[in-house]
């Protein structure tokens, strides 16, 4: 595998704050608790970290009934032992790229640790309480051509089911093997998901279970915050945290002003009447209204459910998070989540971006060689990489003459303004528009001979096809817009050790990879 490395901020829509978070940190500093960058920062927070035994064991417990044994889940247990948390929206089939990319950063940070002399567990959170069951029940792959697929299931859902609770009538298994009829491992992929996605499973179930197969061997432990038993133990903090809601609103709501003040934007937007929880009731998840009548609330805590801010909290609550790893969107939430961590835990961990990785095959390599083309051009979409290789398919002395000559005439044409406009102004306008027809048919017949020289060489729109398609899919980064399988059947199942052993190998930004 060979890989470059390209900072976050090159990447189309990186935020601001993410930015600064990854290269300024000091401008950041005050919404953080700890600076990602300093080599001490996660002893420090591991060395400080107080669990009570009482709580780890009850996890342990709880985290038994859904994983198994492990030899993992046995480490997790012991005193001092620390958890490296990441998660994700349990989406049809793996959800995005990114969501192993999370889960692989955790388990290579945890195993770092553990070797440096901190015991660490890495842990993935199933964010399954989330409601967005529109965005989870469909997943982009692609096919042997490289051509977009959208895929869907459907699902037995009530108004205000947690989306990773619902029932799947009809995972699209079918369809899947189809669009991996052409790929070498493609069989062996389809096989695996078959195994998990079986009708009646909910989605967070089959998520498990995939994500369970794929990354067996990492010493992941999936946690499922909609268990009973994880529900109890997370009940006393979000009864404390409703009692203060309104201080802690306060807090929220002014930690927003702060941000925008910076220059940065809130992730979540909370206003006046914006509340930090949910319900459950019935098997819904329902908004509970900021003016909620306390009774029935402080009686039933574990039906408490915590909105995208509080939720970070209550995870670090039930377990010993010495880092979080999370996305640019995670890192801005931990930036207004301050707040509720200092009030309520009294600690926060380090924040750790995930690793990202735009995966090239041999022919993208070879044809972004050839027609000298970086990634950052591919981001511009197909049509504007179907031209930007046009152009170079010109010959070189065709191509400097028309450079020339556009030179040539602007200046010519330039030289005479002066003079018309001083001999009557009204012309010197009418010169302007004049000037712009004429440097307009020289660029017009520029692209004509560029379209021509595209035209002789039939192949480069499929070249430029193959490229946006698999580089910048529908104008979303590559790891945002499909799921990791579709790289799995190309290059097979072990494709996951092979970027897990390129984490963290002197390059802390975006990978590109040629595999």
């Amino acid at each position: 595998m060979r890989t470059i490395c390209i900072p976050h901020t090159e990447l189309p829509g990186t935020s601001t704050l993410f930015g600064d978070y990854l290269y300024r940190f000091s401008k950041v500093s005050a919404f953080y608790d700890h600076n990602p960058h300093e080599a001490d920062s996660l002893r420090r927070v591991a060395a400080a970290l107080r669990h009570p035994d009482s709580r780890r064991q009850q996890v342990a417990d709880a985290l038994r009934k859904l994983n198994g044994e492990s030899a993992a889940l046995a480490q997790l247990e012991l005193p001092d032992t620390v958890a490296v948390v990441t998660g994700q929206q349990v989406g049809l089939f793996g959800g995005p790229a990114y969501t192993i990319y999370k889960a692989l950063t955790a388990a290579k940070l945890a195993q770092l640790l553990t070797k440096a002399g901190i015991r660490a567990v890495p842990v993935f959170w199933l964010a399954t309480e989330d409601h967005d069951f529109e965005e989870i029940k469909s997943v982009q792959v692609f096919d042997a051509s490289t051509r977009p697929l959208r895929l869907a299931a459907d699902g037995e859902r009530q108004a205000n089911q947690p989306a990773g609770s619902v029932p799947m009538t009809a995972p699209p298994l079918g369809s899947l093997a189809e669009a991996f009829r052409g790929f070498l491992h493609g069989d062996d992929v389809v096989a695996l998901v078959e195994e998990a996605y079986q009708p009646g499973r909910t989605f967070g179930e089959a998520f498990r279970l995939l994500l369970k197969r794929l990354l067996s061997g990492y010493g992941i432990v999936f946690l499922d915050p909609m268990m009973p038993e994880i529900r109890a133990i997370a009940a006393p903090l979000l009864k404390s945290a409703f009692e203060r809601r309104d201080e802690l609103s306060a807090a929220v709501r002014a930690r927003g002003k702060d941000l925008e003040a910076a220059g940065y934007h809130a992730q979540v937007l909370f206003e006046e009447r914006s509340s930090f929880f949910f319900w459950h009731q019935g098997g819904r998840r329902l908004p509970l209204p900021a003016g909620e009548n306390g009774a029935r609330i402080l009686a039933e805590p574990e039906n408490l459910s915590p909105n995208a801010l509080l939720r970070p909290v209550m995870q670090d609550y039930i377990l010993p998070t010495a880092a979080y790893v999370g996305g640019p969107a995670e890192i801005a939430y931990l930036a207004q989540s301050q707040p509720l961590y200092r009030a309520l835990l009294g600690r926060m961990p380090v924040a750790v971006a995930r690793s990202g990785f735009t995966l090239l095959d041999e022919r993208a390599h070879m044809l972004m060689d050839k027609h000298h083309i970086s990634l950052l051009d591919c981001f511009h979409g197909e049509a504007a990489l179907r031209d930007r290789i046009a152009s170079r398919l010109v010959p070189e002395d065709l191509h400097i003459g028309f450079e020339d000559t556009l030179s040539d005439v602007r200046n010519a044409v330039d030289r005479l303004l002066g003079p018309i406009e001083r001999f009557d102004p009204t012309l010197g306008a009418a010169w302007q528009k004049s000037r712009a027809k004429i440097l307009y048919q020289i660029e017009k017949n520029r692209k004509k001979t560029a379209r021509e020289a595209l035209r002789r060489e039939t192949q480069v729109a499929a070249a430029a096809s193959h490229l946006a398609n698999l580089v910048y899919p529908n104008h979303h980064l590559q790891e945002r817009a499909y799921s990791i399988l579709p790289f799995l059947a190309r290059h097979g199942l072990d494709l996951i050790d092979t970027l897990y052993d390129k984490l963290h190998d002197g390059c802390p930004d975006h990978l590109v990879a040629t595999i």
